[in-house]
């Protein structure tokens, strides 16, 4: 049963108080809520992988967007030439989502916590020049102008069909400062803190980036006075940190995590299982009944749930590395993946009363011009898109409000009226104001792309990780 207690804020659902300025988030007032009409009883959140906002939706109408990026200078030693000499403007350039057949680009670039420090240069946002490809250390290149990107439109004309009908947020901010690792823990709890002196950032040492991972595995952290190390952390199994798990589960609220197999002899193995897996690396859900219960493989099982009346009231929605719109993974289906998980929704029977929301788990290194606000030692990291996908989305719609990850849990806690997470879900402004629930559910009408869901349906060759790492130079994150 749908239990939805949604705080309705009045500083945020009016549409002239969503201010494109940025800065804290607007703190709850007093006195001021109500419940509001149980219209929302199935959330699935779509996270798909390493774009900035304005890498995809760049001069979008209403959003707040550059077609140039500040360079500084930046020696990158070894006897190479200066980037960018004396600071420059540069020109964004295009690129493919697959990033294929660019001479010398075909490679994933650094985004990581020390590039996210290079690139936000204390809020210049103009050392995008000063990263490498491939992953920090691993001896690749400079980036050069690289980063200053944005993907070709008709590659992305589906994510610009949804936002152009419901609602796109441009100011919605990755939790961390980091790449996908520490992402997709966010996306499940909000925070990955260890204790009052440090939190994890970057990738641990080894894959599966879990409780799988082999011993001596390490983690990276970052400390509260802003110093970082990729090897003092613990194993990758945590225990430290509450997740939606224990939110959801408590409150009887029903949930899965679609995601492919992490196991290589297995017919739904992706990479993309080794390491965006996040609650392989939470203890008590990988050693407990939920992880057979709700860690569901693969993840085509969305369409059979949604198709036989099985759609659990949350959802997460993890791609395999081909349709996760990935730099360099050599494919352009990511698009495609998000607009068949919307299209079955839509044509279903649950479309009357669920919200979608896609998100991109971190910014891949690419240029964004707006700086993230600093709320404490770990975040916010680069802007990233947000879209929302509901008959009570607004319409035609770009939110000015200031969001990270919690932002989404928040807005689930209240929905469905659980308690809180009692991490960045506190802070945070829920996603609450992108909806008008006084709309009547109007008719779904399906999005377009080149492929439709029988081709997810098709078990397909995907790279393996030793292919991924030739190509890119580094694991992906």
């Amino acid at each position: 049963m749908n239990r939805f207690r949604a705080f309705v804020i009045a500083a945020l659902v009016a549409s002239g108080g969503c201010s494109s300025t940025i800065g804290t988030p607007a703190p709850l007032p007093t006195g001021s809520t109500q419940p509001a009409p149980p219209s929302i009883q199935h959330v699935i959140v779509l996270f798909q992988e390493n774009r900035s906002f304005n890498m995809m939706f760049m001069s979008y109408p209403g959003a707040i967007t550059s077609t140039t990026g500040a360079c500084k200078e930046f020696d990158p030693g070894h006897g190479l030439p200066p980037v960018c000499p004396g600071g420059q403007t540069v020109r964004l350039h295009s690129i493919t989502l697959e990033s294929s057949g660019i001479p010398d680009q075909g490679k994933d670039i650094e985004h990581g916590h020390r590039a996210y420090e290079a690139e936000y240069d204390g809020g210049a946002m103009d050392g995008f020049g000063s990263i490498f490809k491939g992953t920090a250390g691993s001896g690749q290149p400079p980036a050069k102008k690289y980063p200053y990107a944005y993907v070709v439109r008709h590659q992305v004309k589906p994510y610009w069909d949804m936002a152009n009908r419901y609602t796109l947020a441009d100011h919605m901010f990755s939790t961390a400062t980091t790449d996908s690792f520490v992402a997709h823990q966010q996306i499940i709890a909000g925070t990955t803190r260890l204790n009052a002196q440090e939190s994890l950032t970057d990738t641990p040492t080894n894959r599966p980036w879990g409780c799988d991972a082999p011993q001596g595995t390490r983690t990276g952290v970052i400390f509260t006075d802003g110093s970082f190390n990729d090897f003092k952390g613990p194993y990758p199994c945590f225990t430290q940190y509450k997740t939606m798990a224990d939110v959801l589960d408590a409150g009887n609220v029903s949930w899965k995590y679609y995601v492919q197999s992490f196991d290589p002899s297995s017919d739904d193995f992706d990479f993309s299982g080794q390491v965006w897996d996040a609650f392989d690396a939470i203890k008590n859900v990988r050693n407990g009944p939920d992880w057979k219960k709700n860690i569901t493989m693969p993840n085509t099982q969305i369409f059979k749930d949604i198709q036989n009346g099985a759609l659990p009231q949350v959802a997460w929605v993890i791609p395999q590395l081909l349709d996760s719109d990935h730099p360099a993974s050599g494919s352009d289906s990511g698009p495609s993946w998000v607009t068949s998980v919307v299209n079955a929704v839509g044509k279903s029977q649950y479309w009357k009363n669920t919200a979608v929301v896609v998100l991109w788990d971190d910014w891949g290194g690419f240029y964004d011009p707006v700086p993230p606000p600093q709320l404490d030692y770990t975040s916010l990291g680069m802007r990233v898109p947000m879209i929302v996908i509901s008959p009570f989305a607004k319409k035609h719609f770009v939110s000015k409000t200031q969001y990270e990850f919690g932002s989404v849990l928040k807005f689930i806690e209240e929905n469905f009226g659980t308690g809180s997470l009692g991490s960045t879900d506190v802070r945070a402004n829920s996603i609450q104001d992108v909806f008008d629930f006084s709309q009547k559910p109007g008719t779904f009408r399906p999005f377009t792309a080149p492929h439709s869901q029988a081709y997810f349906l098709q078990h397909r060759a995907v790279p393996s990780p030793e292919q991924i790492i030739k190509h890119e130079g580094g694991i992906p994150g």
